[in-house]
């Protein structure tokens, strides 16, 4: 009887688990946060196959530790594959008596899978070589421990491929978030398109400062940090020189422009909101940016639109896909740029759409294909119980509440109401019994630099003198149209919130 760690079943399984971490590793030190990470695939997969309920629970209840749990699942699920590759090598060499067996083996087995679910050749080494490295390891341990050491010397053997494995854990974290690309507006790049206004950008975002409310702790009129919801835990890794857009469908003459193409286009800078259908009345999934793009008719115009239910299917490289009227999309652009920068990854980089008004689910990020339908068909969410492509409802949100120098109290927040704009917001300090109307922002500027952007927020401040006791604010907004926003509490599913936001102070 010996003292391998490989001799004993515990050590082959301990061994085989060992593999599966480095081979993620390295996967990961190679690839990043990109489509070819080992997980990536199987995290696709599990997004695209979970049925309705879950995702739904998942972005009402969980949010973003909904993806996230679904990235760490598909971590385990792919580390799983390379260690039961392992272990299949590892037995294969025992039966075959052959010392080369184990670790040919889970390099061979671990490339192939890697391959076959990433589709990535040569990427795929950056999980294999790591995997069969640690059986190497494995099996020059127990060769310089002999076969008579005692059982604590096993143990370190075990120890030492353990750490082996962990430490690689962390050089391939580290390695590929190095060779993760920038996901933030902040830090992207300044754009450069010869069809885009680059001097009227930066007087429309110097604007926007200016208006902004000066209200410590209110976000900007343009938002510092911006919401991303979609249906990836890993971002598409797109190559905008092989990037294209397709209108197809019912239409006189199929169009396909590539990115050089559209930036060369006339385009124009345009203030918009966008709010996601699975916000809740006071969640944070609502924000404005400047967005710089082409408008969406000039395609439409030049293919020809026949279609016979007036609606259209936009499609993603990810696989996402969303139905919705036609007439929404005109009055859309074709996005590449994002408060005068390139359009970031996590925004849908090299192109997204822009459809003002409507919830963000139809502002389809890493656009390729707008297909004109002839009939109506349901979208990736309207599957999945969702019916999110209709206009955005108002909301007034209360973000903001201090206590000033003078003993009164500062609420702010913002209001949208999608293209019907923000003409009030009201506020009660009884619970709803009386209303006093806010201080707004001045209305962002719109695409000629006259009047108000037609689809953007406002900012919105009242300061009272606290009554005695305890007593609940709240808040709610009146449209351009003199519609005040319903009372009437819905939630997000199926197709989003409403009802007035209220807080409760001591």
């Amino acid at each position: 009887m010996t003292d391998d760690v490989l001799d004993t079943r515990g050590g082959r399984v301990l061994v085989s688990v060992a593999a599966g971490v480095a081979g993620l590793a390295g996967s990961y030190a190679v690839t990043g946060n990109a489509p070819a990470f080992l997980a990536s695939p199987v995290e696709r997969t599990l997004a695209r196959t979970m049925p309705g309920a879950i995702v739904s629970f998942a972005i009402t209840t969980l949010g973003s530790l909904g993806q996230q749990l679904n990235l760490l699942t598909a971590i385990v699920v792919a580390g799983l594959f390379v260690a039961l590759a392992a272990r299949a090598a590892i037995l294969a060499g025992d039966a075959a008596n052959n010392r080369l067996l184990p670790s040919v083996g889970t390099a061979v087995v671990t490339w192939a899978v890697a391959a076959a679910l990433t589709g990535e050749l040569v990427l795929s080494a950056g999980a294999a070589l790591p995997a069969a490295g640690v059986v190497v390891l494995a099996q020059a341990l127990d060769a310089a421990g002999g076969h008579t050491t005692p059982i604590s010397s096993k143990r370190r053997r075990a120890l030492s491929t353990v750490g082996v494995a962990l430490g690689a854990s962390v050089l391939g974290y580290r390695l590929g978030g190095q060779r993760t690309p920038t996901a933030t507006a902040a830090d992207a790049p300044t754009l450069a398109a010869p069809g885009a206004d680059l001097d009227d950008a930066q007087t429309k975002l110097d604007a926007a400062s200016d208006r902004s409310l000066d209200v410590d702790g209110l976000d900007s009129l343009v938002s510092e940090t911006f919401f991303e919801v979609d249906i990836n835990s890993i971002d598409p890794q797109v190559d905008a020189g092989e990037w294209t857009l397709s209108v197809t469908g019912a239409v006189e003459q199929e169009v396909t422009l590539d990115y050089d193409e559209l930036q060369g286009m006339a385009a124009e800078n345009r203030f918009s909101t966008l709010r996601c259908v699975g916000d809740s009345r006071n969640g944070k999934k609502m924000d404005t940016a400047l967005w710089t793009g082409v408008p969406v008719d000039q395609l439409l115009d030049e293919a020809g639109v026949q279609s016979g239910c007036e609606c259209v299917m936009l499609r993603a490289t990810d696989d996402y896909y969303e139905e919705f009227p036609i007439e929404a999309l005109r009055g859309g652009l074709l996005v590449y740029g994002m408060n005068g920068k390139v359009l970031p990854r996590g925004h849908g980089y090299p192109v997204r759409a822009l459809v003002p008004g409507h919830w963000g689910e139809v502002n389809v990020k890493w656009l390729t294909e707008i297909e004109v339908l002839e009939r109506e068909a349901e979208g990736y969410w309207e599957q999945r119980g969702w019916q999110g492509t209709g206009p955005v409802k108002p909301v007034a949100k209360l973000h903001h509440a201090e206590l000033l120098d003078d003993g009164r109290r500062r609420l702010a927040g913002h209001a949208y109401a999608g293209l019907r704009g923000v003409s009030r917001v009201e506020v009660s300090t009884d619970g709803g019994e009386t209303w006093a109307d806010a201080t707004l922002s001045d209305p962002l500027p719109a695409v000629d630099g006259d009047g108000a952007a037609e689809d953007a927020w406002r900012q919105w401040v009242y300061a009272y003198d606290p009554p005695s006791g305890g007593h609940t604010a709240v808040v709610r907004m009146v449209d351009g149209e003199g519609t005040v926003q319903t009372a009437e509490e819905t939630n997000p599913v199926p197709s989003g919130p409403s009802g007035w936001v209220s807080r409760e102070f001591a």
